[in-house]
């Protein structure tokens, strides 16, 4: 059986010069600007919320501050600032400021300091623990509420107990949406019309095998330096949900929408564990009922963007098709059955998991 292969070693030996030059190599992002700081709160805080040292958490994520998640994590440093009476301060990195998805996992794992909670998707995770990639097997999932729950699963929780050793603690789950193709050549109506087409993914085992098995040569790349490829034609194409292709205005450097929802995008709300030994009790508590209630708001803005932005962006001149996906999910089947051995019972659980839906 193929397997996915862990990278924790190579790192280890790596080392924190590999945290640096991800971090240098991150800063093609249009918008990076000066973190933006959520307000202190006033003291009406109770004594209990307060009560700990005064930290500051540096929240960071690869997309602007127009998508559903920094929207999100807007709302979990107002809330923390504001039930532990300023005590716990969060500062915002939008924009691959610290670093694009991957480098953003590593510098976690190694515990470079340079960040303290990220949001990506879980199955970016899959680099340091092959289980993470069960939420992203493609065409599992037909609606949000589907996907969601599973998120939400005690399926989903086995699969991230292997991360806690590894510096990550994941306190709730974003939605990033179902992915969907773009590209510069033509309408992909079947997988044949993904032969050869050059597309950029995250560095991520199970996008990078879905291309594959549909025929495309993915190529991973930081998302900070996305738009500039695809405006220079270094790539095809890439895939990445509706919001994020509005937002970040990928429609004025691709010409071919096709709504694939190959994948189910989940994504972690993770904290270093070092960074949540240094918080009390008490603020643990208020960090942790924050992130929850701040996926909850990411969600509904990430299921309204959905369903609103398709028909702005065919407005800003793309041009969009829905192909019939029964051909895709059959040859992309190889995924699971590929990697079968990598997630054990899991994969049972989760056939009886959605049999039981």
């Amino acid at each position: 059986m193929k397997k996915m292969i862990s990278r924790r070693d190579f790192l280890k030996v790596a080392g924190i010069s590999a945290a640096a030059l991800g971090l240098a190599a991150c800063g093609g992002s249009g918008t990076s600007t000066a973190a933006s700081t959520a307000s202190t709160a006033t003291s009406t805080g109770s004594s209990a919320a307060a009560s700990g040292s005064a930290v500051t958490l540096k929240l960071g994520f690869s997309t602007n501050e127009e998508d559903p998640r920094a929207k999100g994590a807007k709302q979990f440093a107002e809330e923390v600032a504001e039930k532990t009476g300023g005590a716990v301060e969060v500062q915002l990195y939008p924009s691959g400021q610290l670093g694009g998805d991957a480098d953003l996992i590593n510098s976690i794992a190694l515990d470079s300091g340079t960040v303290d909670i990220i949001i990506t998707d879980a199955s970016n995770f899959a680099t340091y623990d092959a289980k993470m990639g069960i939420s992203a097997l493609p065409f599992q999932f037909e609606t949000f509420d589907d996907a969601w729950a599973f998120m939400d699963s005690d399926i989903e929780a086995a699969a991230e107990e292997g991360l806690l050793s590894q510096n990550m603690r994941v306190l709730a789950h974003y939605c990033n949406g179902f992915r969907c193709v773009t590209n510069s050549k033509g309408p992909i109506n079947s997988p044949a019309d993904m032969n050869g087409l050059l597309i950029r993914t995250p560095e991520n085992p199970v996008i990078m095998a879905t291309m594959t098995a549909l025929g495309a040569n993915p190529q991973p790349l930081s998302f900070s330096e996305l738009y500039q490829a695809l405006q220079q034609k270094t790539y095809d194409a890439q895939e990445n949900p509706i919001p994020v292709i509005y937002n970040n205005n990928l429609f004025e450097v691709q010409e071919y929408l096709s709504i694939t929802n190959h994948i189910y995008s989940g994504m972690c709300f993770t904290i270093a564990e070092s960074s949540w030994n240094k918080l009390s009790a008490d603020q643990q508590q208020i960090v942790s009922d924050a992130a929850k209630a701040s996926a909850d708001y990411d969600r509904e803005l990430n299921e309204q963007q959905t369903n609103d932005l398709v028909s702005a962006l065919e407005e800003k001149g793309m041009k969009i098709n829905s192909p019939e996906l029964a051909p895709f999910a059959a040859a992309t089947e190889k995924v699971l059955t590929d990697n079968a051995d990598t997630y054990g019972d899991l994969l049972d659980q989760l056939k009886a998991w959605k049999e039981a839906r």
